[in-house]
């Protein structure tokens, strides 16, 4: 066991009446104990220009994040529009077999505007300090996405009955300005193996007050497979409430399910949703961008589909001022590097 692990342990014994408390008088998640391994979290923190790039931060337990390099940016961005949003950090072996990160993100600016933009960028890393391989993705080369419009916040999942990942992301074109889920596969996050093919939308979806067809936008999707029950889990921002909400589907390319069912918990608009494992437990922290309030939101399950409150007091994350981001699981001896790298803030 490990100094940090130990600690990790001693602090939440320490902490039982105070966390039990809660849960069972406000109903508060009960916090799950990391029991190893640390977190990285990577994000952007504004709309400005010089707001739009790759920031990180750190945490022992998944809960108390920290600001690397001061809570400066970690790359310059060199190509595309220069600014980058919604960055999602994975894990991933590489096309040589080689353990690595890929982050792969929203190339927009803002500034010109919610329907300017048409390519998606993406970075490697086998350490998490070089990122190297800058690449922009340019939705326009695809037939049928010309007149692209939109290309926000893709993610990527490996896809095991292909042997590729499987990149996915919100679309829209002139011609149908309603944006919609998309997928397709990459072996080095580089180029598309595939040509895009419609993973979720809400189109032509009837009224229940009128009948009438409407298209409402679906953004900010979050795939996640649940061990227990077989299903991916895709979760998405819910256009009418905006609140978080969840279709799934026994296949990974779907289809999913149109009944959908809204999961968050919070009083204000969110989107932008991630989630990822406490390590060590069953537990999920599913986080979101509170982003007309400049906070961030936080809840946990242990099923995908019931959640609870994680008590703001117990999650530290506004102090770094981010917008939608993602988290991923370090090894202490990652974490160490990355500290000793660009500096931990306290």
């Amino acid at each position: 066991m490990t100094v940090l692990t130990l600690t990790r342990i001693l602090t939440a014994i320490a902490m039982i009446p105070y966390f039990l408390f809660n849960y069972i008088f406000n109903n508060y998640a009960y916090p799950a104990t990391s029991l190893k391994d640390a977190y990285v979290f990577c994000y952007f923190v504004g709309n400005e220009v010089d707001e739009q790039r790759i920031h990180l931060a750190v945490s022992t337990d998944g809960y108390n994040f920290k600001a690397l390099n001061g809570n400066n940016p970690v790359i310059q961005q060199t190509k595309g529009t220069g600014c980058v949003r919604d960055p999602y950090m994975l894990k991933a072996v590489d096309e040589n077999g080689k353990d690595c990160y890929y982050i792969i993100a929203t190339d927009m600016n803002a500034l010109d505007g919610w329907t300017s933009n048409h390519a998606l960028i993406t970075w490697k890393s086998y350490d998490m300090i070089d990122w190297f391989d800058e690449t922009v993705i340019d939705i326009r080369q695809f037939e049928g996405f010309e007149t692209c419009n939109r290309a926000w916040a893709p993610q990527a999942i490996w896809d095991e009955s292909v042997g590729m990942y499987m990149v996915y992301w919100a679309t829209s074109t002139l011609e149908n300005d309603t944006a919609g889920h998309y997928y397709a596969y990459t072996k080095d996050f580089k180029t598309f193996e595939t040509e895009p093919e419609v993973l979720f939308g809400r189109w032509n979806e009837p009224d229940p007050e009128t009948g009438e067809l409407r298209n409402i936008q679906c953004i900010d999707g979050d795939i996640i497979y649940n061990e227990k029950d077989g299903y991916y889990y895709l979760y998405f921002k819910e256009d009418l409430t905006q609140k978080i909400a969840y279709v799934k589907s026994k296949n990974l390319t779907g289809p999913y399910n149109t009944d959908y069912t809204i999961c968050s918990l919070n009083w204000y608009g969110v989107e932008g949703s991630s989630m990822y494992r406490i390590n060590g437990t069953d537990a999920w922290m599913m986080i979101m961008d509170e982003y007309g309030e400049g906070t961030f939101f936080a809840q946990m399950t242990r099923d995908f589909k019931n959640f609870r409150q994680v008590q703001r007091s117990t999650y530290s994350v506004n102090h770094l001022r981010p917008r939608h981001g993602s988290v991923v699981s370090v090894s202490e001896e990652e974490y160490y590097a990355l500290v000793d790298a660009y500096g931990i803030q306290e």
